[in-house]
């Protein structure tokens, strides 16, 4: 039988995307040039997440099974428009940073695979764990890759210049190709981790 443990954990780790289970990429790279906007794009998720889970667990004995991949659409769609409205309230200058990438939230294969692999068969409680524990995984795992990148790219972190005298930065860092190379950097780290432990790393 599943633990409450056991979930709250398993996207910690054990199902961390984007590393391991290598879904999510899109935003992970398109977003992270800075801490910040990791963070941000990484709450939004955890907001999505946890409320479609709830949703769709609660109405999974009412969805007909044929309409059901749409239903979950209609679900997540509306949680991130809410997420958006939101942002622009609130958050503006971050909601301009994100753009294009907090609609497409929407399509987040992430999103979508926990609600048909989890939520749909699962209590209310339980698929609302999963969704925080998976969405809190997508968060640590943007933020460190936008640190990293905000670090070496620029000096700073969280905006703030931690850069000593004479320091240049890799500027590349925060374009594009930094990108793919700190999230190479990442993923050889933690595979090589996962072997000294005995563990697969990236799961299919």
């Amino acid at each position: 039988m599943t633990t409450y443990k056991q979930v709250f954990v398993h996207g910690l780790w054990k199902d961390l995307p984007p590393f391991r289970l290598v879904l999510g990429l899109c935003p992970a790279l398109a977003v992270t040039a800075s801490a910040v906007n990791g963070l941000g794009m990484g709450l939004s998720v955890i907001f999505v997440l946890v409320f479609s889970n709830m949703f769709i667990s609660m109405l999974r004995r009412i969805i007909p099974d044929k309409v059901r991949i749409a239903s979950y659409i209609v679900v997540i769609a509306t949680l991130v428009v809410l997420v958006e409205m939101l942002l622009k309230a609130f958050f503006f200058p971050l909601s301009q940073q994100l753009g294009i990438y907090i609609p497409l939230i929407v399509v987040n294969c992430i999103i979508l695979g926990r609600a048909e692999a989890f939520a749909s068969r699962n209590p209310v409680l339980l698929s609302m764990i999963d969704g925080f524990s998976v969405g809190a995984g997508f968060t640590i795992s943007l933020t460190i890759l936008g640190s990293l990148r905000e670090i070496l790219g620029a000096g700073c972190w969280f905006g703030r210049s931690i850069a000593w005298e004479g320091f240049e930065p890799f500027t590349f860092m925060v374009k594009a190709p930094g990108a793919f190379i700190c999230l190479g950097i990442l993923l050889g780290a933690m595979n090589l981790y996962s072997r000294k432990r005995g563990e697969t790393f990236i799961q299919t």
